[in-house]
């Protein structure tokens, strides 16, 4: 029944018997009777009969991408993406709203919340909810979904069971990773890194931080700590200096460093970003210099990753890249080129800031299979 779910599900488009027969492996007279019971479950979809080819016309059908749906929730400090897709990963509907305010179990009740109604928008039940994938800032384990540490960007985040909390809210299981590695699966998935199974997503925004792809998996760390480049010392002169949670590089270059630098009083809202680069682009000695060394700093710690990780991309990501891009990913290539003796390209993201949701969607997806094919394995065992 498994083999037979997955040669479905993988099959874009109608299919036969037959070549089901031939993808699987399995004797006709199982696949009819493994055919028949998927159809009755409403996983295959019959479709009708093809052209003779000089027997019996062959019956037609299809996986039934909407038997269920799945959800994706990628959890930012001022606002959250939510988005639903079918078995196959396609977008359903998507929406973002303003991250909830409160301690973690009242943010996630209320994103929950959010959830369902978009859900019930969708026209959509929420029994047939399969899996749904949450992405958030920090250390995250997702073997016991929970952030465990080094979430500064949510106050509170600690030791946090999101998917304890969500689970119980949505009624479905839930995988918890953190944002940034939901990042690179989202670029490999759909965006500027498909096609390359050794790459680095690097977020600098409010937050800094690295996504690790090795080898087309995720690399999370002994204690899920890689990929948490905020972290980074930069230099000698910071080696005694107490940064807190948030470490040397988010210090020197996360966006409350850089507006401190070169505007104090720059309104809180992400327009001063883009005034940033835009004053610097037209001669603005304060932001031209803000913006060069921000560059310049992170395109050391961009080509300290690669000279670890020997990436075949790296892909940039956050709100210090989105708006304008260009200047500082000029400014990041040139530094690696600099330093790397062979530099990996250096590409802006092509999801932007959707690259965690359809990290998050692809591996909700994944959960939802799995969990179809083992739920249809133990009920034919038995």
């Amino acid at each position: 029944m498994e083999r037979v779910l997955a040669a479905a599900i993988d099959h874009e488009g109608e299919f036969t018997r037959a070549e089901l027969i031939k993808v699987t492996g399995l004797s006709a007279p199982t696949v009819g009777t493994l055919v028949s019971a998927l159809i009755r479950d409403g996983l295959l979809t019959e479709l009708g009969t093809g052209p003779s080819r000089g027997g019996r016309r062959p019956a037609r059908m299809q996986f039934n991408a909407l038997y269920g749906f799945v959800a994706g929730i990628d959890i930012g400090p001022t606002r959250t993406r939510l988005g639903l897709a079918d078995l196959r990963g396609q977008l359903i509907t998507h929406r973002i709203v303003s991250t909830p305010r409160g301690d973690p179990a009242s943010l996630l009740a209320a994103i929950a919340v959010e959830v369902k109604a978009l859900i019930k928008d969708a026209d959509l039940a929420l029994n047939r909810l399969l899996a749904v994938s949450a992405g958030a800032p920090g250390a995250v384990d997702p073997t016991r979904g929970m952030v465990v540490a080094l979430a500064p960007n949510l106050r509170g985040w600690s030791e946090v069971p999101v998917e304890a909390i969500l689970r119980t809210a949505l009624g479905a299981p839930v995988v918890v990773e953190n944002d940034v590695n939901l990042a690179v699966l989202g670029e490999h998935w759909k965006g500027a890194a498909r096609g390359h199974e050794t790459c680095v997503f690097l977020q600098f925004g409010t937050g800094i931080g690295a996504g690790i792809m090795v080898n087309g998996q995720l690399y999370h760390g002994h204690r899920f700590l890689a990929g948490e480049i905020s972290l980074m010392c930069m230099g000698p002169q910071f080696v005694d200096v107490d940064f807190g949670s948030r470490g040397c590089l988010e210090t020197l270059t996360g966006l409350g460093a850089l507006k401190a630098q070169w505007h104090r009083d720059a309104a809180d809202s992400p327009e001063w970003v883009a005034d940033l680069f835009r004053a610097a682009a037209n001669g603005d000695a304060a932001a031209r210099k803000t913006v060069d060394d921000a560059g310049t700093i992170l395109g050391i710690a961009a080509a300290n990753v690669c000279s670890v990780l020997d990436p075949s991309l790296v892909v940039l990501g956050g709100s210090l890249i989105a708006p304008q891009g260009g200047a500082l990913v000029d400014r990041v290539r040139c530094v690696i080129s600099k330093v790397i003796p062979t530099p990996p390209p250096v590409v802006a993201s092509d999801l932007d800031k959707d690259a965690p949701l359809w990290g998050s969607l692809l591996v909700a997806t994944h959960e939802a299979r799995a969990r179809l094919r083992q739920h249809l394995g133990h009920r034919r065992a038995r």
